[in-house]
């Protein structure tokens, strides 16, 4: 209720990046089987790039003419459409660029992104042939919406822009560890977690946010006549009128530099040991993790979880299982955090655990969004 989407043109004129190593190695193979009929049914025409290492799909967005294609399609996993985002952000005419409509097609083990707009489709959970057949068929009506993104930035300077999920501790240590099992498709993360609960560890740190809503006994935060507005687009705030300047990356308006202490009408968790910190912005986490059933694809919110040290394993291995069907909040688990936020600030205490964005491995450092 209350999107309003955008058709392609017909016909349309497709450019897809497909990463043939994605999850269990099968993605050109599925695409030649089951996409490539249903598009050339729905007039959509497909000029097929087939990236040979990491970053091939990055440069080859950030430095080509795109104005031959309708829509830009991504047959892979998470990681690629991380990496066609962030080429498309450092173009200069990233403005006009970003609002060229982005697919994703799943073709790597976690495809949580395809699984969140199956859900806000409103279809049935499925997996695999026909979680691939159902993001086609979205495809082959043409219809888009807008995406919310979230700009990270780091301690060593990096910015990057995330439409998934940032995590440190157990959950990325799953997705990472994991990796040297890709091929089992999904299985990876089952067997993943099942290794990491036998070694579960604790990270140290302190974890500051600022509320989506006004927590009860606060006051709300001052309001700044000279505020950046958000102009609806997705993820895009307006910089003050004068300040604009032609390619320039959006204002992180919310933020103060990390150097900085976190302003006062930001909350501070009490806690400081975690077993693991997960900022969400879609549904799913994978295609069998249903993470935050209160996001949508631009409502404007990180769906912020953390789970406190002392969580027993069996009862880590509870939430997971209820996760998969999307009830983990109603075992009330007394270690287990979650808060809609619109910013949030994680200072680990020492460089201890892999982070993790949209499911791609980052240097342990101070990072905030």
């Amino acid at each position: 209720p209350g999107d309003s989407y955008g058709v392609l043109p017909r016909p349309c004129r497709a450019l897809v990046l497909l990463n043939p190593q994605s999850g269990a190695g099968r993605a050109l193979e599925d695409f030649q089987a089951v996409v490539q009929p249903m598009l050339a049914e729905a007039d959509i025409a497909t000029t097929v790039f087939i990236t040979e290492r990491p970053h091939h799909a990055h440069e080859k967005v950030r430095d080509e003419d795109l104005s031959q294609w309708d829509t830009l399609v991504v047959m892979a996993g998470d990681g690629l459409l991380y990496e066609v985002v962030n080429g498309l952000m450092e173009r200069p005419d990233w403005e006009d660029t970003m609002k060229k409509p982005l697919c994703i097609l799943p073709g790597g083990s976690g495809n949580a992104l395809a699984a969140s707009i199956n859900h806000y489709a409103g279809n049935d959970h499925v997996a695999k042939k026909k979680l691939l057949t159902n993001c086609t068929f979205i495809l082959c009506k043409g219809l888009h919406t807008q995406m919310d993104l979230v700009s990270l930035s780091t301690a060593s300077g990096k910015r990057l822009f995330s439409f998934l999920g940032f995590g440190w501790g157990f959950i990325s240590d799953v997705d990472i560890d994991s990796e040297k099992y890709r091929r089992l498709g999904n299985a990876r993360f089952t067997l993943g977690t099942l290794q990491c609960l036998a070694k579960l560890r604790v990270y140290q740190g302190r974890l500051s946010y600022l509320p989506a809503v006004p927590e009860q006994g606060t006051s709300p935060a001052p309001r700044d006549p000279h505020a950046p507005v958000t102009n609806g687009q997705a993820g895009h705030i307006l910089p003050p009128a004068g300040t604009e300047v032609a390619g320039a990356l959006p204002a992180d308006s919310l933020l103060v530099p990390l150097c900085q202490p976190v302003p006062a009408h930001w909350t501070v968790v009490p806690e400081e040991e975690f077993v693991s910190v997960y900022a969400i912005y879609q549904s799913h986490l994978g295609t069998n993790l249903l993470m935050a059933p209160a996001a949508q694809l631009h409502d404007g919110c990180i769906h912020l979880f953390y789970l406190k040290a002392g969580i027993s394993r069996v009862a880590l291995l509870k939430l997971f299982l209820a996760m998969a069907r999307g009830t983990h909040l109603d075992l009330n688990c007394p270690h287990l955090c979650y808060v809609p936020v619109r910013a949030f600030r994680l200072e680990p205490r020492a460089a201890a655990g892999i982070m993790t964005v949209d499911g791609e491995a980052l240097a342990c450092e101070p990072v905030q969004g």
